[in-house]
């Protein structure tokens, strides 16, 4: 079983390029993509800050479920 490791400083290349995919196929709802999102985490006081970059040609328009 894979575990994850709660107190870490860093992601690998790795696991950045697998989030970055997964986080890639969720904004894709609503924005079309314009090239690919980049990724900053920043350690602070309280934790950590994760700030995710990407530009977007157009915001998507999402139908409202009946």
């Amino acid at each position: 079983m894979k575990e994850i490791i709660l107190e870490r400083d860093d992601m690998s290349d790795f696991e950045r390029g697998l989030f970055l995919k997964d986080l890639k196929k969720v904004t894709e709802e609503y924005f079309e993509h314009n090239g690919s999102p980049s990724l900053e985490i920043t350690r602070t006081k309280e934790g950590f800050l994760v700030c995710v970059i990407f530009s977007a040609r157009r915001i998507k328009s999402v139908k409202k479920p009946l």
